[in-house]
Order: structure tokens, then sequence, then C-alpha cells
């Protein structure tokens, strides 16, 4: 493992009920912050790659992470998020988007 990467909190329990022995920190708060945002990109790969629940089910679980770390209420994201929804609509009719003229 060349750079330290953001693990979920168990697992390094997991690593060591296999008989190895994990090397970790406790993230600095920009630290943290800089590794959800590349933990977010690596999970929004994988789901790209794979394109199952699983996956997006672990881009959720950075998402709320996100939200902790910023503080930033989830009912409040959720909140803006049907505000855009009521303004420019969902994604639900399949509209694509050719060209503007």
């Amino acid at each position: 493992m060349d750079k330290p990467i953001l693990v979920r909190d168990k697992v390094p329990e997991m690593i060591k009920k296999q008989g190895k022995k994990p090397a970790t920190h406790i993230a600095s708060d920009e630290e943290y912050w800089k590794l959800l945002k590349k933990k977010l990109q690596e999970e929004v790969d994988e789901f790209m790659e794979v394109g199952c629940e699983e996956e997006l089910s672990d881009i959720f679980e950075v998402m709320y992470a996100i939200c902790e770390c910023k503080k930033w209420p989830i009912e409040e994201v959720e909140t803006i998020r049907e505000k855009k929804r009521k303004a420019k609509g969902k994604y639900s009719k399949r509209v694509v988007l050719e060209r503007v003229g």
C-alpha cells in the first residue's frame, strides 16, 4: 500500500483477526476531508465499473460521512435536493439534451 487510505472503522479489527498487523493513525480534520473526497471518487469509480446496489450503498456511506464531517445535517441536504428537484425536475423522464441552438 503506497499511500494511506480511509477505511471503515471496523476494518483494522478485521485485519487483526486475519493474523495481520495494520498500521493506522487518526486523520486530522484536513486529512480526513481530503481522504473523504478521495474515497467518494473511489466508490463512484467502483460503482461505474460494477453498477450494483452494494457499490451504491458505499457511495451513500461516504456521503453520510461527508455530512458529519462538514456538520451538514442530512435533512438539510435532503431539503436542498428537494428544492432542486422542484425547480429543475428529476431524471425519471430520461431526457437527453443533444444540443442548444
